[in-house]
């Protein structure tokens, strides 16, 4: 299968269900089965995430996300602050030409956004105007970016920066760069990426997915971020800040996700079929999908930000669930909200998978993602203002017809 989400098949038949079970985009129609879907726990998140669907990788199905169960560029660049990594040894082979300098650290993990980067930005977006709207331009508020699988590395520049190897195996899509010293200035310096605008400069990671019978790891073969609104008015929404570090999900977490699950692997098909599939592997926790389904997973993201933090010691106090009646006055900023949307190239086997977040327990349940967000700041401000604020569908490029 191809690595291109462009390269997915088509559906076969046309049908426009409601805002909230699906989208019809560039005339590709995306069915929405409404069922168990793939949702994650999002550990020490205070507000869960409301019940919502979300749109697809081309060519695939969409399933409504249930509310996750709590448990434990350009001219705003410098908007980021540094990780917290004390000092960078000789730069990796990923990326030979950083120096290796001294970086400074923010005690007990905070990392605060440069204010006035961000005042910039943000006057800057309100000040946009809207470009025109072409005809026949759907009525979703998202935009997005396509991405393919990039390395392998035991490395997390969120979680364990400055760490080489001190993680479990990730796999990285976007930025190509990126290794354990990654800071938002790095993202900045060495843009080149998987990603699809090549505007986004982000890295975004996952737990390696590993055939529990081979032990090989079973890459992406389809990685789609989104960028949305999930509420029903898009008013107060404002452009992400540069550096924004998030993690959605609980490495941790390691219980068994069975058939009906939350937090579990789904088969993504058009028309009826089964999102758990026709069959479990043996321990029950992984499904086996009918022709012509493969496995994915679905990964949503909080929407309002604190205005102040670009991480938090638990990389997710900075960032909460907002909801119809508005973010907290604690995370008064609305931001768009990622959503992954991954596909693997799988479709399952009765050994079934293990996760590198939890090779003994060999269940879906501590599947986690990061996002380290860095775009062209007027790149992320023109989609945000036109796409989301405006709420209008937009693919990598622009207004999807």
């Amino acid at each position: 299968m191809s690595n291109s989400t462009n390269d997915l098949p088509q559906p076969r038949h046309r049908r426009r269900p409601s805002r909230v079970a699906a989208v019809v985009c560039a005339g590709v129609a995306v069915v929405a089965v409404v069922g168990a879907a793939a949702a994650v726990s999002l550990a020490g998140a205070k507000d869960a995430p409301p019940s919502t669907a979300v749109a697809p990788v081309a060519g695939t199905a969409t399933a409504a996300v249930p509310s996750p169960a709590s448990s434990s560029s350009s001219s705003a660049a410098s908007s980021s602050a540094s990780s917290s990594a004390a000092a960078k040894p000789a730069p990796s082979a990923s990326a030979s030409s950083r120096p290796a300098t001294a970086q400074p650290v923010a005690k007990g993990g905070w990392i605060p956004v440069d204010q006035a980067a961000y005042k910039k930005q943000a006057d800057a977006f309100k000040a946009r105007k809207t470009d025109p709207v072409p005809a026949g331009v759907g009525d979703l508020p998202e935009f997005r970016a396509d991405c393919k699988y990039s390395h392998r590395r035991a490395d997390d520049p969120i979680v364990l920066p400055g760490l080489p190897g001190a993680s479990h195996m990730h796999s990285f899509v976007g930025n190509k760069a990126v290794d354990a010293y990654t800071t938002a200035g790095d993202l900045t310096k060495f843009t080149a990426s998987t990603c699809k605008p090549v505007v986004d400069h982000s890295a975004y990671w996952v737990p390696t997915l590993y055939d529990n019978a081979t032990k090989k790891p079973v890459e992406t073969t389809g990685f789609r971020v989104y960028y949305r609104s999930l509420r029903q008015n898009s008013k107060d929404i404002m452009p992400m800040p540069n550096g924004l570090r998030m993690v959605a999900g609980d490495a941790k977490k390691k219980v068994p996700t069975p058939r009906g699950a939350q937090g579990q692997f789904y088969c993504a098909f058009y028309g009826p079929g089964d999102l758990d599939g026709v069959a479990r592997s043996t321990n029950g926790n992984w499904p086996i999908c009918g022709e012509p389904a493969t496995l994915h997973f679905m990964m949503q993201f909080p929407d309002c930000w604190d205005g102040k933090n670009l991480d938090s010691p638990n990389h997710k106090d900075h960032v909460k669930y907002g909801d119809e009646a508005g973010c907290p006055s604690s995370h008064p900023v609305r931001i768009p909200a990622i959503t992954f949307d991954i596909q693997y190239g799988a479709k399952g086997t009765a050994a079934g998978y293990y996760l590198s977040s939890d090779p003994q327990g060999k269940s879906a349940s501590s599947m986690h993602g990061d996002a380290f967000v860095m775009w062209d700041a007027d790149a992320m401000n023109k989609r945000t203002k036109n796409c989301i604020l405006q709420r209008k569908t937009c693919d990598n490029d622009g207004y999807y017809r």
